[in-house]
């Protein structure tokens, strides 16, 4: 689909601090609880406490400058590695990791770990115990080869929430853009994938920016056709009542990268 007037994320940018607000605060009238905030802790969380996804490292590609689906994965992993194509997002992150003034507030996140898990000592905890597995945020380039300037090591898992999905102008340059991502990831590892179902467009601000428009179906393909055995996936349907955005609901997927042979 043509995305017209559409802005790129990771060419033109938006104001990271509206987008959080927008689509992740805790406001009354903030319609995308369960969409935005509860479905991908939940679905990280379930996946990772299965038990058989772990290791040392964890690199995450994501959009935007949220780390609330990263909760359950320092307890999973030693080390994680944030990759974002925009600076003002790696920026944004930035203060919240080193607890500047003006860091956008996740406590609400942290609390609603709590209904997740049942535990209710973790939202305590769970900012501070993040903030130490995370050992670098940078900068990436989603149509470079190597999506980072210098050498990153592979991981034993990647997760990435609509990253593919704001950064694809078209189907062909997702499926690049998800062989490129395969290369941040050890043999044998996992991929933990989010991403926007029948989507077009999100507004931040006054201005619309692009998402791209594909369904279930291939999504599921392009990753059989990279070399990813799809371990479980779940489709949720849209909860919120906006216009601010268009997808019809997002697709969760857990998946195993093929042995070297």
């Amino acid at each position: 689909m043509d995305r017209g007037d559409h802005k790129l994320y990771h060419v033109h940018g938006f104001d990271s601090r509206t987008y959080l607000e927008t689509y992740l605060s805790d406001k009354e009238d903030m319609a995308f609880k369960d969409d935005t905030l509860l479905f991908p802790m939940r679905k990280f969380h379930f996946a990772l406490s299965q038990g058989h996804i772990k290791g040392d490292s964890l690199i995450d590609i994501s959009m935007g400058s949220f780390i609330h689906h990263l909760y359950s994965a320092c307890d999973f992993f030693k080390e994680i590695t944030i990759l974002r194509p925009s600076e003002r997002c790696v920026m944004e992150m930035n203060k919240w990791l080193h607890t500047r003034t003006g860091a956008f507030d996740w406590a609400h996140t942290a609390q609603m770990l709590t209904e997740i898990t049942g535990d209710s000592d973790q939202s305590l905890e769970k900012d501070i115990r993040l903030k130490a597995a995370i050992k670098q945020i940078i900068t990436c380039y989603p149509h470079k080869q190597n999506l980072t300037d210098g050498i990153l090591p592979q991981a034993d898992c990647v997760i990435t929430l609509a990253f593919l999905d704001a950064t694809s102008e078209n189907l062909q340059e997702y499926d690049r853009n998800l062989k490129r991502m395969s290369n941040l990831l050890k043999p044998g590892g996992h991929l933990l994938l989010i991403g926007s179902l029948n989507a077009s467009y999100y507004t931040v601000g006054e201005e619309k920016f692009h998402l791209l428009t594909y369904d279930e179906a291939h999504v599921k393909k392009a990753l059989t056709d990279v070399g990813f055995t799809i371990d479980h996936y779940e489709v949720h349907n849209r909860k919120a009542e906006t216009d601010l955005t268009n997808y019809e609901g997002f697709i969760f997927i857990a998946a195993r990268k093929g042995e070297s042979k």
